[in-house]
């Protein structure tokens, strides 16, 4: 049976610049009602912006999300949204300067997919990402997560919470499920986020899905619909992991500043920045121009032909509007590694000289 909740497909959000800002406007009418409609999880998700895709590969910047509904309401009214449009610029700086954080999740997670003591863990895992759970709202969201590259918040705070807390299983391959399928996935929001649910992010403090927080944000017919284990959520108890070392910040050090006009120049574009033109490399006299897709680490992670073809079109149109700013043509690589399509592209020496603009 078809979910009537969940209509939308991966192609109702916005993977260029010019549909992001549209869907932006469309939002604006509703951006006065969203701090009290924003945890409803309702048909279409017409009471969130669905811009997080656009946002986190900055086809549109968290600042233009910002100022737009300050052009039809007071400061006050929008707070609520303005808070949350920046939390993933926060979880991104959070994470650049614990960079340990990320390279344990990893190892964490290789070991879990690789060693045959896990092997029991890895099957319910499947299932679970399956849909082939006890509790049918649960499965309900791991199909529309995979079908669409998207969840509701609400509905990720509860999936998340049910996963590490009522199934018992590994948060770091919950964050792997996610970061794979969501269009809007982060290294930074999502494993912090998971890490927040499980109770490491802040020590002691654990999310856990009840059934009548449920109750209260999901439309009646959806849980009649789907009411199978709804039981299992009435007390849930938290599942109390060893607390983190509290990690230390690590300060990069920076190479001593060069001038960014000095020589031949070539940008490059990737996707945690599609948005070359406004950033601070757009008077730049570039000699040319690349946009890569990142297909190793594609698959390396396992995306889905869902996201992989979104990825695709934000990046093709990101190099396009490279081009029309820049009047030179920028030149998308195919299937080879970053570092091979770099290469490919320098003719003139331009290999000492790459700029890409990197994200907060």
């Amino acid at each position: 049976m078809q979910d009537e909740l969940f209509t939308h497909q991966a192609s109702s959000f916005a993977a260029t610049r010019k549909d992001a800002l549209a869907q932006l406007d469309a939002f604006i009418p509703f951006a006065g009602r969203y701090a009290r409609d924003r945890n409803h999880v309702i048909p279409s998700h017409t009471n969130v912006s669905k811009l997080s895709p656009a946002i986190r590969h900055r086809l549109i910047l968290e600042s233009e999300c910002a100022a737009a509904p300050l052009r039809r309401y007071a400061a006050s009214t929008v707070e609520k949204f303005t808070q949350e449009v920046y939390w993933r610029r926060y979880w991104k700086s959070w994470l650049s300067l614990r960079p340990q954080i990320w390279t344990q999740y990893l190892n964490e997670l290789t070991a879990l997919q690789n060693d045959p003591a896990q092997e029991t863990i890895r099957s319910r895992a499947a299932r679970c990402e399956g849909g082939e759970s006890p509790i049918a709202i649960m499965n309900h969201f791991a199909r529309e997560l995979v079908e669409t590259g998207y969840l509701h918040n609400h509905a990720r705070m509860w999936f998340a919470g049910w996963w590490i807390h009522i199934e018992r299983l590994p948060w770091q391959l919950g964050a792997d499920f996610f970061l794979r399928h969501l269009l809007d996935g982060d290294p930074a929001s999502n494993t912090l986020s998971w890490r927040w649910v499980a109770g490491l992010q802040t020590p002691g403090k654990t999310y856990l899905p009840r059934r009548s927080n449920l109750e209260k944000y999901l439309p009646p017919d959806v849980l009649k619909t789907h009411h199978e284990g709804l039981e299992i959520l009435e007390h849930p108890q938290a599942l109390i992991l060893p607390a983190d070392e509290r990690p230390a910040i690590t300060r990069p050090s920076l190479p001593p500043t060069a001038s960014l006009h000095a020589g031949k120049i070539g940008i490059w574009i990737h996707e945690e920045d599609l948005l070359i033109e406004q950033s601070p490399l757009r008077s730049l006299n570039p000699k040319s121009i690349i946009a890569t897709r990142d297909t190793a680490t594609w698959k390396r992670f396992r995306y889905p032909k869902v996201k992989i073809t979104w990825l695709q079109t934000a990046i093709d149109d990101g190099a396009k509007r490279a081009s029309n700013a820049f009047g030179i043509e920028a030149k998308v690589s195919g299937d080879a590694s970053i570092a091979e399509a770099l290469l490919r592209c320098d003719t003139k020496g331009l290999h000492r000289n790459w700029r890409s603009r990197m994200v907060d």
